[in-house]
């Protein structure tokens, strides 16, 4: 199927590894232009490198941390005009209510739920001079299924499944559509991470944790690339009645 999004300028935050790279390679497949935002410029440099090297498709690279409206501006800036928006930057640790402290937890939402708001807002504006455009927010599943033991992770979850809904419902005014992914489990390295920790408070051991992949879905998690073409589509024009909506991809968990 042709999604119909050949030329269309793509700004991806996160866009050096895990779901925001695979976003990037299958957005290029499908022939459109990206801007790839992340922290690390040598990650981005090789994620660059990569999808030149399969696509003729133009990529630009902006290294900048969005935990700060300095930030954001100066990348909405960078990027200029954009179709597609991918809100997919950021993570926050694991830990109850006692284990997060104060500056740990600002720290985290400072780039995964206020820099995705940020960001928002500054490209907005543009979007909405042209009448169109579409904002993809990557959230994550945690915020439907709320864990005390990743309460950071799911409180701002849920704020940005909110405000994803939220803003989806008045944005088609303007002409843009606003929608969300929440992956569950998927095969990144933060996974491991994760996974990691669970498995050394769970069985003592964090060596093990690939042991914890058994109870998911299928006996897996899911991967990076079932994110991503799901996230081709919905940006696409073939959704294009489609807005203020979470699509969950868990597996069925």
């Amino acid at each position: 199927m042709d999604l119909q999004l050949a030329g269309k300028r793509v700004l991806i935050t996160g866009g050096s590894k895990g779901i925001g790279q695979a976003c990037a390679e299958v957005l290029a497949d499908e022939g459109c232009h990206l801007t790839l935002v992340a922290r690390d410029p040598a990650a981005l440099d090789a994620a660059a490198s990569a999808i030149r090297a399969r696509r003729q498709v133009q990529v630009r690279t902006i290294s900048a941390d969005l935990s700060s409206d300095e930030a954001v501006r100066k990348v909405a800036a960078e990027a200029g005009e954009i179709d597609i928006l991918v809100n997919n930057a950021g993570a926050s640790p694991p830990g109850d209510l006692l284990a997060v402290d104060d500056a740990t937890w600002r720290h985290a939402w400072d780039l995964k739920v206020f820099g995705f708001i940020s960001l928002c807002r500054a490209v907005y504006p543009q979007m909405k001079a042209r009448h169109e455009g579409v904002i993809l927010n990557i959230i994550g599943a945690a915020g439907e299924k709320l864990n005390p033991g990743y309460i950071a992770g799911s409180t701002g979850n849920a704020s940005l499944i909110a405000f994803t809904r939220a803003l989806g419902k008045s944005s088609t005014a303007d002409g843009i559509r606003v929608v969300g992914i929440n992956p569950g489990a998927t095969a990144t390295a933060r996974l491991e991470m994760l996974n990691r920790d669970r498995a050394q408070k769970q069985f003592g051991d964090a060596e093990r944790w690939r042991e914890l992949f058994s109870a998911m879905p299928f006996g897996r998690a899911g991967t990076p690339e079932e994110i991503a073409w799901a996230a081709a589509f919905l940006v696409s024009p073939r959704s294009g009645y489609t807005s203020g909506t979470m699509l969950t991809i868990d597996g069925g968990s």
